[in-house]
């Protein structure tokens, strides 16, 4: 199948994601022929085969190195929303069964956008640059917000929506939201947020964080944010509980006692890099290991800290957090601060990732792409062959991979929910270097975005 190119800047944050794959998925192997009446962009059946599914089967090595992924057509059968059976490419089937083709598109795992703003974004709307941030700090960036929240509000629904339908057009259908709790727009971030995540209920899932944007502490919203954990909330949120709040150890304990009085899980952003930064993380992964009810429930989204610390004290907090089931979700930044991930990983550490701002008044760089990540993380941290391309997907995946270190498959197997995005390329190194298009994503045996061929 050959690589098709990349569509434009203008194109790819468009609204037209469906055609783009429709058109994609036309142009190659097998459904070159296919004409608008021979494709499906909807699937709702409970039970059918989806054929000519590339997926991966093992490495080839050369010289005790991996230097290339086998793969193989297969059809998947389908049924009430998880993968039935995987059945070899020339298997005789149920012709009453509905068949659709993938044309040779390759399987990936779904991917999780573990931190992104879909309540606040300029998506979807006429282009809008961010204002200049030189000389300015986060403070500064917060009274901005205050005047512009009101401005978003009235479309900000319709802006969410529009997001949503990029991330399917990138193959995400799973993310985490941090929605703003602010004096400014109250709850009603949060009504908007579900309504497009209710909308779209049955193609995309969503873990919402309530997020106090301009402060716990110093923007007075403890009340608000106990009301939105009785709204059906999943996280408390904070902020630069010393830079934003002023007193760390006060937010941070106001912050897990609402998420202790509510049963819910935290996720903090925290940016500091100074020494407070690392005190704050610090306190934060004890108070864990003193309270058993948080173990497992402590995200530090950023944790920009940590790549602060030398080895000496980074690696005896990191196997601390591995104890306490503590996650660091990283942007994977790249600039003058590298973050310590393959260190943390090695320690035991859960990572996730996430695309965080896509257009809005903090970055105008967002693209929604879990992708980008992967291979992000293969640049930064010298992903070059084939084996480390492979192992970088895990970040876009909640560490689900095609193959495992031994090059056996992993996934998909009999069972798995059929969750899954089809690309346009030859393996998933291959998906990590070039962010191959993807042409279609399916979400709970649903086709939600693109299409495929009717066979």
């Amino acid at each position: 199948m050959q690589p098709l190119s990349h569509p434009s800047r203008r194109t790819f944050l468009g609204a037209g994601g469906g055609m783009i794959a429709v058109s994609s998925l036309l142009g190659a192997g097998t459904a070159a022929a296919a004409t608008p009446e021979a494709t499906a962009t909807a699937i709702d059946d409970p039970h059918y085969h989806l054929a000519e599914v590339r997926l991966e089967d093992g490495f080839t090595h050369e010289g005790g190195y991996v230097a290339a992924t086998r793969t193989a057509l297969y059809t998947l059968e389908i049924r009430d929303g998880a993968i039935a059976a995987i059945h070899a490419a020339d298997v005789v089937l149920d012709a009453s069964v509905p068949r659709y083709s993938a044309g040779g598109a390759l399987a990936l795992p779904a991917f999780r956008d573990m931190h992104i703003h879909l309540d606040k974004t300029f998506y979807g709307g006429p282009w809008q640059a961010p204002l200049p941030r030189q000389g300015k700090t986060i403070m500064d960036m917060i009274a901005r917000e205050e005047v512009l929240l009101p401005k978003l509000l009235p479309t900000s629904q319709e802006r969410a929506e529009a997001l949503i339908e990029l991330l399917l057009s990138q193959g995400t259908t799973m993310v985490r939201s941090h929605c703003n709790i602010d004096p400014v727009s109250g709850l009603k971030s949060l009504e908007h947020l579900q309504a497009a995540l209710q909308k779209n209920r049955d193609r995309f899932d969503c873990e919402i964080v309530a997020f106090p944007q301009h402060g716990l502490l110093h923007s007075k919203v403890e009340g608000l944010m106990r009301e939105a954990m009785a709204l059906g909330v999943d996280f408390v949120g904070g902020l630069d509980p010393t830079n934003v709040d002023g007193d760390m150890k006060a937010s941070v304990d106001a912050m897990f006692a609402i998420a202790l009085d509510h049963g819910k899980g935290v996720d903090i952003h925290i940016h500091e890099t100074t020494p407070a930064g690392a005190e704050a993380i610090r306190y934060m992964v004890e108070t864990v290991a003193r309270t058993p009810e948080l173990k497992g429930k402590l995200n530090l989204s950023h944790a920009f800290a940590l790549a602060t610390l030398p080895e000496a004290e980074l690696d005896p907090l990191a196997e601390r957090m591995a104890e306490h089931d503590v996650t660091v979700i990283s942007t994977v930044p790249i600039g003058s601060l590298v973050m310590p991930l393959p260190r943390l990983r090695e320690k035991g550490v859960t990572l996730m990732s996430g695309t965080d701002s896509v257009i809005d008044h903090w970055s105008p760089f967002g693209t929604g792409d879990m992708l980008e990540k992967a291979n992000l993380l293969a640049q930064v941290y010298g992903g070059r062959d084939e084996f480390a391309l492979t192992r970088a997907l895990a970040i876009a995946t909640g560490d689900v991979l095609p193959l495992d270190q031994d090059g056996n498959r992993a996934w998909p197997r009999p069972g798995d929910a059929a969750e899954f995005a089809l690309a346009d390329c030859s393996c998933s190194a291959e998906a990590v270097a070039r962010r191959s298009p993807r042409v279609a994503t399916f979400h709970k045996g649903r086709l939600v975005h693109g299409a495929v061929a009717r066979a």
